[in-house]
């Protein structure tokens, strides 16, 4: 159990330091387009009128699910799934650190318990349900999003790529050191009778 625990959250450090690399260093800037400064002041403004009423939300817009005219809207494009926030926060925002980093010990802590359960396994088996797993569950929690929602790729390989190392690395470093080997019988096997001894 302390073995378990501990690798859960060397786990969730692990993940931590992988998406702080991927998204909080230089490379972090590559999955995002562009635009300029007078379009950005420009959207944003928009945004303040348009969305500050209904508030902090993900916004579908053009809203078409109880519109007829959205459906046409929404099909002749532009589109957009905004993530709005109505106050914003810093750029260097140490309650979100803070708050992402409990949440990557929970996830490593988690994972460190699923893992565990594969004890009698060999650490070859214990890295292949790692890697299919953490592949499994971002192709279709990632990578489906730019399928079902038509959206550009570029953003979406990258978040696949990144959270995907993340998830890899963490269930290594945890099935290699932290999941406990199977018990062997400490008994040797019974020396069976001779003839003489009968």
């Amino acid at each position: 159990m302390i073995r378990t625990l501990l690798g859960g959250l060397v786990g969730g450090v692990v993940m931590f330091v992988t998406g702080f690399i991927f998204w909080a260093t230089p490379l972090g800037e590559i999955p995002f387009s562009r635009a300029g400064e007078p379009q950005n002041a420009a959207l944003q403004i928009a945004l303040a009128q348009n969305l500050t009423p209904t508030g902090t939300g993900a916004y579908l817009i053009p809203e078409f699910r109880n519109s007829a005219a959205g459906t046409v809207l929404y099909g002749t494009g532009p589109i957009a799934i905004v993530h709005y926030n109505l106050n914003g926060f810093p750029t260097e925002d140490t309650g979100m650190i803070v708050t992402g980093f409990v949440m990557a010990l929970l996830s490593g802590l988690l994972i460190a318990f699923g893992l565990a359960a594969t004890a009698a396994a060999s650490f070859a088996a214990r890295a292949r349900l790692v890697v299919c797993v953490a592949l499994g569950i971002n192709l279709w929690t990632i990578l489906a999003q730019p399928v079902f929602n038509h959206f550009g790729w570029g953003y979406w390989v990258y978040s696949f790529i990144a959270e995907s190392t993340g998830l890899i690395l963490a269930g290594l470093v945890i099935a290699r050191w932290f999941v406990a080997a199977p018990e062997v019988a400490a008994e040797a096997p019974a020396r069976p009778e001779t003839p003489a001894e009968s």
